[in-house]
């Protein structure tokens, strides 16, 4: 677990439209700066408090009210914020959809780019130099686009946006994966069209619309993963010395990744060397396991 900070936005910021007219706010969720100062004092607030990995939301776009080319953080805001965060041995990552915001959060040395709807060879570039991780995070797209087309509504320009930035992530992962970039699975869970407990869903959905190899999308969820953590070292791969985090499953997921989602194929689930589930000696719970 890396426990994330609020999310810092701008004033007039997608995150920050919300009924405004009856001035509700959404502090639990939110916190506005305005100025390189401002997000320099948040980050190092939302730190004290706990923060891991701080959120920024540099642009508009993927499902949010404001369009994907909207950049509401300036340069000196991504900087400073960047800059504190770094200083605390903590990262930062931001909702950034625009090749504009990419380039510039990329430089301005955002540890994790989130959605990054209108990547091209350009930002793959970047990425790979800078180190960049990359969450497409294509199932939200996906499942609000389907729910809307069968009711009918598939020409709402949200809609058509969110279509339109799914099928080109889908056309340029594949090209991504092949030179390099660290791309991680991830996405909007908790949503109203995305509820927990999808997650194999996800691993599908880069196989059969983006054209990605089971293994390499596998790769995402655990090397990738871990070392976005900064775990690489601990987790991630199966080797001597690393801790035993291992799933046991009655099918090859290299091969047929829809496995992962059919919960009696899960044989046997190890953390940190324990088994918390082992069907092959027909335990299925670790308190009987232990007892």
């Amino acid at each position: 677990m890396m426990a994330s900070s609020r999310d810092l936005v701008t004033t007039g910021d997608s995150q920050d439209m919300t009924a405004w007219w009856w001035e509700l706010g959404a502090e639990a969720a939110m916190r506005v700066c305005d100025g390189p100062d401002e997000f320099r004092k948040a980050v190092r607030e939302e730190i004290k408090r706990g923060a891991e990995i701080v959120k920024l939301y540099p642009t508009g776009g993927h499902g949010v009210p404001l369009a994907k080319d909207v950049m509401s953080v300036t340069r000196q805001e991504l900087e400073a914020a960047v800059e504190a965060a770094h200083d605390r041995g903590k990262k930062v990552r931001g909702h950034i959809c625009s090749k504009r915001a990419i380039l510039a959060s990329v430089e301005a040395g955002v540890d994790v780019i989130d959605h990054a709807d209108l990547t091209d060879g350009e930002c793959i570039d970047a990425y790979i130099k800078a180190g960049s991780f990359v969450v497409p995070s294509l199932y939200y797209p996906l499942r609000v686009v389907e729910d809307y087309e069968k009711r009918g509504e598939a020409n709402r320009a949200g809609v058509r946006s969110l279509k339109e930035g799914f099928e080109l992530m889908c056309s340029i992962l594949p090209e991504a994966s092949q030179a390099g970039v660290k791309l991680v699975l991830g996405d909007d869970y908790g949503t109203v069209n995305l509820p927990h407990g999808g997650y194999g869903k996800e691993l599908e959905l880069y196989v059969t619309h983006a054209g990605l190899s089971a293994l390499e999308v596998l790769t995402w969820a655990t090397r990738n993963g871990a070392e976005l953590m900064g775990m690489g070292d601990t987790l991630g791969t199966i080797e001597a010395g690393k801790l035993a985090d291992i799933l046991v499953v009655d099918g090859d997921p290299s091969v047929d990744i829809t496995v992962l989602q059919d919960l009696d194929k899960l044989l046997a689930i190890m953390k940190g060397g324990e088994f918390f589930k082992d069907s092959l000696l027909g335990v299925d719970d670790k308190d009987e396991r232990r007892g």
